[in-house]
């Protein structure tokens, strides 16, 4: 989430949407190395024993299950979880504090010793608040109703033909300019609820915004739509979502060690793979 999060009612709740990330807000500050030892023992921790983990509540889905970041389901939650499980930590020794989508990133001292809830690492953040190194780099996504014909889109040649909506000034327009390269230019809005409101009435085919929008969009926004599939940008720098630390916290570097083993063994990209995937109604267009 590179802008403040949009409030909007999901029933009786509200939840933190996702805004398409501009183009110029999305590069990433170098973190902290790790410390000359990460012992479980040696880490300097909220409640000395325990790994406490900040993230909002609702948690939604895909990034959380059942609205319970403990149970190990959904993509944030198995991060977390297999964090902590390299920092030495079992289920048991993990605790989850409430959070809210801006408090994490605001300056001052915080109730977590790190904090998943989907933010962008950004510079203006990166002033006040600590971040880890990526764990999850984000994805463009297709979005179209359900019935219309780019709806069994599998690749992205089927989409050359399409009118698509699309945000003014994000990483999105970059993507669709650069990836699908559609026949006729893409109709540009100033607002993603005016691209939004675009393809609820038909005036485009499909719209393009970041994965983690489109979970929304397709969840609270539009009814009968889908995500027809998700697609990598190939040029500019890429928005990052990363932990979220007080300013200063030892345990930066730690944490970074821990995505590097992550990335390394495979096993972040299968975490990714299972809840962002096809499974969760975003397969990948080549």
């Amino acid at each position: 989430m590179v802008r403040p999060s949009m409030l909007l009612a999901l029933g009786a709740l509200a939840v933190a949407a996702v805004a398409c990330a501009p183009a110029s807000e999305t590069t990433a500050k170098a973190s902290p190395s790790a410390p000359a030892t990460c012992a479980k023992d040696q880490l300097t921790l909220k409640t000395p024993g325990k790994l406490t983990i900040g993230t909002d509540k609702p948690a939604y889905e895909p990034w959380f299950k059942d609205d319970d970041p403990a149970n190990g389901k959904g993509f944030e939650s198995a991060v977390a979880h297999a964090v902590a499980k390299q920092l030495g930590f079992d289920t048991g020794e993990v605790t989850w504090a409430t959070v809210k989508f801006d408090s994490a990133f605001a300056p001052g001292a915080k109730q977590f010793d790190f904090d998943l809830n989907q933010v962008s690492v950004t510079p203006d953040r990166a002033k006040v608040v600590d971040f880890s190194k990526g764990y999850y780099t984000v994805k463009q996504a297709v979005v179209a109703l359900d019935g219309s014909k780019v709806a069994s889109a599998t690749d992205l040649a089927a989409l050359k033909d399409a009118k698509i909506g699309v945000q003014v000034g994000t990483t999105s327009l970059q993507a669709v300019k650069d990836v699908i390269k559609p026949a006729a230019e893409p109709n540009v809005y100033n607002e993603q609820i005016d691209a939004v409101n675009a393809l609820k009435n038909k005036q485009v085919d499909a719209v393009v915004v970041d994965l983690p929008t489109a979970f929304y969009v397709t969840a609270a926004q539009v009814e009968n739509s889908k995500i027809v599939g998700q697609f990598g940008a190939t040029s500019g720098t890429p928005e990052v979502f990363g932990a979220v630390f007080e300013k200063g916290s030892p345990l930066v570097g730690c944490v970074n060690e821990a995505i590097d083993k992550l990335t390394s063994s495979g096993e972040l990209a299968k975490i990714e793979t299972e809840w962002l995937g096809s499974a969760a109604g975003a397969p990948e267009l080549k």
